[in-house]
């Protein structure tokens, strides 16, 4: 597939079919997520993949409560995906001290997207999750108290074969040439 008409196939998924996803599939999508760029090539992230059906029923459950129920999608998944934050390398921690850039999470954004895009390319469906309970997701998966869990990425065979249209800023409200305008 050309990579516009990827990218414009990628959506936020969330409503998935009860169907299992091949680790072939999943290794592919952290393989492309590997070979993201990063600051310093730090690679300041690392994943777990969470599918065995009970632990990630409990994992999910940590995605929403009964006042905030939005992302109760998240029980369909057959898959989580969690990026933790890993410290980067000492030039890429120079480099965002001085220039006041977390450059690690602009490269776990990075490397996410590509796992999402990948996962595109497989016929899978994702969704990008950042509101979760830290603590209870951190107990569930035994992640050191230290690190931080950046993003959970559900993911699975999609409902639905459609693509929702995009609502995008218009072209001429997000460019301009040689300067703000």
């Amino acid at each position: 597939m050309d990579f516009l008409n990827l990218v414009k196939k990628r959506q936020s998924v969330r409503k998935y079919l009860n169907k299992l996803v091949e680790r072939e599939k999943i290794e592919r999508c952290l393989e492309a997520a590997r070979l993201a760029p990063s600051a310093c090539n730090s690679q300041p992230w690392r994943f777990i993949v969470v599918d065995d059906p009970e632990l990630k029923d409990a994992v999910a459950r940590q995605t929403f409560t009964r006042i905030m129920p939005f992302n109760q999608f998240s029980l369909q998944s057959p898959v989580l995906v969690l990026l933790i934050s890993e410290k980067p390398n000492l030039t890429a921690q120079i480099g965002g001290a001085l220039k006041n850039k977390q450059f690690n999470l602009i490269d776990i954004g990075i490397a996410a997207e590509h796992f999402c895009l990948q996962a595109t390319e497989e016929g899978l469906g994702t969704c990008i999750l950042g509101w979760f309970n830290e603590k209870g997701v951190k107990r569930l998966l035994d992640v050191p108290r230290r690190k931080r869990i950046s993003l959970i990425i559900t993911m699975g065979y999609p409902e639905s074969d459609s693509i929702r249209p995009k609502e995008r800023k218009e072209m001429d409200r997000i460019r301009s040439y040689n300067r703000y305008e």
